[in-house]
This record gives C-alpha cells, sequence and structure tokens, in this order.
C-alpha cells in the first residue's frame, strides 16, 4: 500500500478527531511520523489549498475545499443516485436507521447511513467496514447469498468470539440460522453484536454485485414492529433489484 495516500488520509481524519487546529509538532505526534515528513505534507496541502495557517505558528486547518469535492463526487455516485430516493422511503417507513453496504468477496463496507432514532449507540459511518460476519445481520446475508462450498470455507475460516451473550458462537447453528434466513428472505442480528440493538437486513445484486440493505433499532421498538419492517426492507429489495 501506498505509505502516501495513508498519510494524506490519516492527516484529515487527524483533523476530523481532534476537531482544532493543530501545529506542526502536534501533528506529527499524532501521526507519528518525523515532523519533516509532517511539514513536507503541510506545505503541499497548503498549496493545492486543502489546508491553512490561521497565523504563523498560530496551527493548520482544513480547509471547506475538501468538502466541495467529496460533495461533487457523492452527488454523482451511480449507486447512490439510484438507490437514495428508495431508502429514504425505507427511514420514513420503519423509522429506524438504514445502512447500505457493497459485498467485496468476504468483506462489506457502508456506502450510505441514514440516522433514524436519536438514541441509538451505532456509530457507523460510510466506509466503515461491516465489523462481523458471525454476529451482524449484513454479515450474514453476506454470507447467506455465497455457494455452499464458498460459504462452508467462509464459515470455517471466522474466530466466532462472543461479542455479547447473545452472540452465535458454534458454527454448526450459524450455519442453521443462514439456512433460516435464507428460505424467509431476511437475516437477523438480536443484541448479537450490541446489546438491546437488533438489526435486520437483506441483500439486492445490481450491475452483477451484491449490496445488503440494514434496518437497525433498539430491541423493544424493532421487534414491535418486525413485521412492518420486514416487509418494507423487502420491498425496497425487490426494486432495487437488478
Amino acid at each position: 500500500m501506498s505509505k502516501i495516500i495513508y498519510r494524506v488520509l490519516d492527516f484529515f481524519e487527524a483533523f476530523a478527531a481532534e476537531k482544532r487546529p493543530l501545529v506542526l509538532t502536534e501533528l506529527a505526534k499524532v501521526l507519528d511520523i518525523p515532523a519533516s515528513s509532517c511539514h513536507t505534507a503541510l506545505r503541499a496541502m497548503t498549496e493545492r489549498g486543502y489546508l491553512y495557517e490561521l497565523k504563523p505558528r498560530g496551527g493548520f486547518y482544513p480547509t471547506a475545499r475538501l468538502l466541495g469535492v467529496a460533495q461533487a463526487i457523492v452527488d454523482s455516485d451511480p449507486v447512490l443516485t439510484r438507490v437514495e430516493p428508495a431508502l429514504n422511503r425505507l427511514l420514513k417507513e420503519t423509522g429506524e436507521s438504514v445502512f447500505l453496504a457493497k459485498a467485496d468477496g468476504a468483506s462489506l463496507t457502508y456506502l450510505a447511513v441514514f440516522h433514524g432514532d436519536a438514541q441509538m449507540r451505532l456509530t457507523i459511518q460510510p466506509g466503515d467496514h461491516v465489523r462481523s460476519l458471525y454476529a451482524s445481520s449484513g454479515g450474514k446475508a453476506l454470507l447467506g447469498h455465497l455457494g455452499a462450498q464458498a460459504l462452508q470455507e467462509a464459515v470455517d475460516a471466522l474466530s466466532m468470539k462472543p461479542l455479547t451473550p447473545n452472540t452465535i458462537t458454534s458454527k454448526t447453528e450459524l450455519l442453521k440460522d443462514i439456512e433460516l434466513s435464507k428460505k424467509r428472505g431476511w437475516y437477523l442480528n438480536q443484541e448479537e453484536t450490541l446489546e438491546d440493538t437488533v438489526t435486520i437486513s437483506t441483500a439486492f445484486s445490481f450491475n452483477s454485485s451484491l449490496y445488503v440493505i440494514t434496518v437497525a433499532g433498539l430491541l423493544k421498538p424493532m421487534t414491535r414492529k418486525r413485521d412492518v419492517v420486514t416487509q418494507a426492507l423487502l420491498g425496497v429489495a425487490r426494486e432495487l433489484e437488478d
């Protein structure tokens, strides 16, 4: 992997985490890089207009240029342009958070996050990877769309550590859960990754790729309206299916 690319991304993520101007020595310490390398990167990003210095030795901070570039990219995303109206409708129909993730082999990356209930403790952001294939409903949806041999190999490779008292840690039980979920069309995570939290997922294909939609909420409301959530979720997936 390119160290230069990682370093640039680390710079912006450091500012996002610190939420304040940072001087050269602070950035070098936060990023654990030599001050000379930090200075070179700061100068390049300042010259391109992505950073500015508040005053001499007063610290650097990103300009809005990155926001403009990012917004132009997001506004032209061919997948999000297609799915966003349907996912917003799903958000309104269920009143719960909605996530879209794309499968890449045996991993899932979140592309879009629509927050619902403000009480939710999930801190998922676009670009995050699904944390667990065996405990998350999204991960189970991905596993459920693998062929028989690929599924067995993927499950065999899992290290199924308990994340909560409700996490399935038996590979045999996981395979049974996935088989049941395939028959009904949706996958459930009931307090398996986080207590008092339920997620329900299903998948659809678009442009020869697999995408997973997840609805997430607190245990009591999600249990009470599970039928509403699953029907709305399956309807959106059918609408978006290639």
